[in-house]
């Protein structure tokens, strides 16, 4: 039988509401978890892993780097498969997109998570998790790099995005689409969920996915701080240079539409970029990226021309990450520009 890791990190998967006030805490282990799955040995020899309880908008990025590491430990031994990392949705894009990054071969990551908490009758994770653990399961997705599973969906590191706050279906890839949809328990007298044994179904609706990036190694620690600014209506370049003496390693700029900002806010950039920090550009919109179609004062073409780097489709927080850990692998210019701007890029 197929053995897969399973690391539990926290999350609203792992939460129940604390007795005094009734909001969702910290609370299930990774066996407590298992033990509200029922079905899961019937698809998987799971290995349970618990490194901890931690709300994932409180993971930091060397905590990343530790988990991408017990990933790739795990992956790397010939009885383990493939692994799941269950944690909170709240920076699931960011740590997917993380280890998509870090954690070499091809058996297959899953990360997972669960929009409502594991009293709530309405709680996610029991499906979600079937998912997760019938993808890593499947030798149909090696060298498909890491994946998210919510909702039926399987969904690219770089493009899986929370879209909602609390919507039972808050998970979607906006630029790409998912890659594949996952059939529901439906048989008489199901609870519903995915099937417990994979092969009571046919293969999910599946599309290859393309080219990912990578680095060749995961780095000692992230090149801190790398700030994300999002250009606002009437933002000049006040903000930027305030953060700029406080010498960051690179900075993120989330600009209007195709590109476009004030052209104060364009000087700042000019003048960070000249002080040696590396400087990137995104656009805030969920789809689509930058581009040279304005040259007004402050376009998209401005900002090219001075030299930003041109993070193809990847959202603020994803090129956040893919600059933080470029830069501590140590990328040179063209590096980094092949790891922002698309697949096959760095080495």
């Amino acid at each position: 039988m197929t053995r897969l890791a399973v690391v539990f990190t926290g999350g609203t998967i792992a939460m129940l509401p604390d007795p005094s006030t009734g909001a969702a805490v910290p609370s299930l282990d990774g066996a407590a978890i298992l033990a509200r799955v029922p079905g899961l040995d019937r698809m998987a020899d799971l290995e349970p892993i618990d490194w901890g309880l931690v709300p994932a908008s409180h993971l930091s990025l060397a905590q990343i780097l530790g988990l991408a590491r017990v990933l790739q430990d795990a992956l790397s031994r010939d009885d383990i498969d493939g692994a799941v990392l269950v944690q909170g949705t709240d920076s699931i894009e960011e740590t997917a997109f993380a280890f998509d990054l870090l954690v070499g071969g091809d058996k297959p990551l899953v990360v997972v998570g669960a929009m409502r908490n594991a009293a709530d009758p309405a709680w996610d994770g029991a499906s979600n998790l079937r998912g997760a653990v019938r993808v890593a399961a499947s030798e149909r997705w090696r060298g498909a790099g890491t994946v998210v599973v919510m909702g039926g969906h399987v969904l690219p590191a770089d493009d899986a995005t929370k879209l909602h706050s609390h919507a039972l279906d808050a998970f979607g890839a906006p630029n790409h689409g998912p890659l594949a949809s996952l059939e529901v328990e439906s048989r008489p007298g199901a609870t519903g969920g995915y099937a417990a044994d994979a092969s009571a179904y046919g293969d999910e609706t599946h599309k290859a996915r393309g080219p990912r990036r990578h680095l060749a190694r995961i780095p000692g620690s992230a090149a801190e701080p790398v700030f994300l600014v999002t250009a606002t209506v009437g933002m000049d370049g006040v903000a930027l240079r305030a953060l700029a003496t406080l010498a960051p390693r690179g900075m993120v700029i989330a600009a209007s539409g195709a590109g476009n900002t004030h052209p104060d806010l364009l000087a700042a950039g000019r003048e960070a970029m000249e002080a040696g920090i590396s400087l990137a550009l995104t656009s805030r919109c969920v789809a689509g990226g930058v581009s040279a179609t304005y040259g007004f004062p402050g376009g998209g073409a401005d900002w090219l021309a001075a030299g930003a780097i041109d993070c193809g489709t990847l959202s603020g927080p994803k090129a956040r990450v893919a600059l933080a850990l470029g830069l501590a692998a140590e990328l040179d210019d063209a590096g980094l520009r092949a790891l922002l701007a698309g697949p096959g890029g760095a080495a």
